[in-house]
This record gives structure tokens, sequence and C-alpha cells, in this order.
């Protein structure tokens, strides 16, 4: 056995240790930031020139943050495709990452100013596809991490079993929590 893959080997259990942790804390932060938006929005009653202003940070931050998630979805199915490699999906996902974590704050944040109806069925099922999409994209960064460390060329054919279903589950969940916190956010608007 090589020496380069013994250390892979035992170094392992470190890194997955590690992303666990990582997960477990960011997880739990969400949850936090998550419920505490929520008890703002269910504390403030906001009018005129701040809720207007609230809502129109809230959109952009909501295409900042979907744009960036398109992309990188859209990318990343070129390479499940062959049509890219892994090493260009990872840089464009380094790139687009902080955007959709600034956009899925700032959303967070404007979202408590909004007056949200949580008496509405359909304003709870977009919270809580809202708090869906933030932990789903938690759940990505294990297995982000292992991408990063993977041969540049790697194909999606090339990954595990387990890796192929967790990347495959991930992308659905985040397409289904946003398109129905979108569709709802602006069916709300409309009536």
């Amino acid at each position: 056995m090589s020496q380069s893959t013994a250390g892979t080997s035992s170094e392992q259990p470190a890194v997955h240790d590690s992303s666990r942790r990582l997960v477990a804390v960011l997880s739990v932060s969400a949850v936090v930031a998550w419920s505490l938006a929520l008890l703002l929005a269910t504390t403030l009653r906001v009018e005129g020139p701040v809720h207007t202003f609230a809502l129109i940070v809230h959109i952009l931050a909501m295409v900042l943050a979907f744009g960036a998630i398109m992309l990188v979805d859209w990318h990343g199915f070129l390479w499940l495709l062959g049509r890219r490699e892994l090493s260009e999906t990872i840089r464009l996902d380094g790139a687009a990452t902080p955007l959709i974590w600034i956009g899925i704050a700032a959303m967070l944040t404007t979202g408590a100013f909004l007056n949200p109806d949580l008496g509405n069925p359909l304003t709870v099922v977009k919270l809580v596809a809202v708090l869906v999409l933030i932990l789903n994209g938690i759940m990505l960064l294990p297995l982000m991490r292992r991408l990063v460390v993977m041969p540049p060329t790697t194909s999606f054919a090339g990954l595990t079993v387990g890796h192929r279903i967790h990347m495959l589950t991930c992308l659905a969940i985040s397409q289904v929590s946003w398109w129905a916190a979108i569709i709802i956010g602006f069916v709300n608007a409309e009536f």
C-alpha cells in the first residue's frame, strides 16, 4: 500500500467526524436563526417605507440566492451528463456559495419584516420549505468536501452509489423547496 493511500485512509475518519460536527453545529444554528426570524415576524407589525424596503431587499436576496443555486445546479447537471469536468463544477460552487448564503441570510432577516400571515397554511408551508432548503444546503457540505479532494476529471458515474444518491436527493430537495417557497410567496402576495 502506498504512503498516500495509507495517509488518506487514516485521515478519513477525522474528516468524517469534523464534517459531522460542522453539519450538526450549522444545522442547530440554522434552526435557531430561522426560529428567531419567525419569532420576530410574529411580534413585529411593519408598514409603510420599512415594509416596502424589506420587501425589495427580500426579493433581491431571493433572486441572488436562487439565481446562484440555479447556476450551480445547472452546471452540476452538465457534469452529471459528462459535459463539464468536476473541477469546473467545484470551482463554480466555490464562487457561488457565498452568494447563496448571503441571499438566504438576507431573506431570513427581511422576511421578519414582511408581516407573514401564520394563520395561512400556505405561509406555513413556505416557511417550512425555507428551513428545509437551508438544512439541505448544510447536508451537502460533507459531500462537497469529498468531491473537492477527488481527481478533477472524476465523472458522476465514478462516484460511489451513496454519493450519487446523496447528490441527487439533495438536488431534488433543493429544487422542490426553492420552487415551493417562491411560488407560495408570489401567490400570497397576490391574494
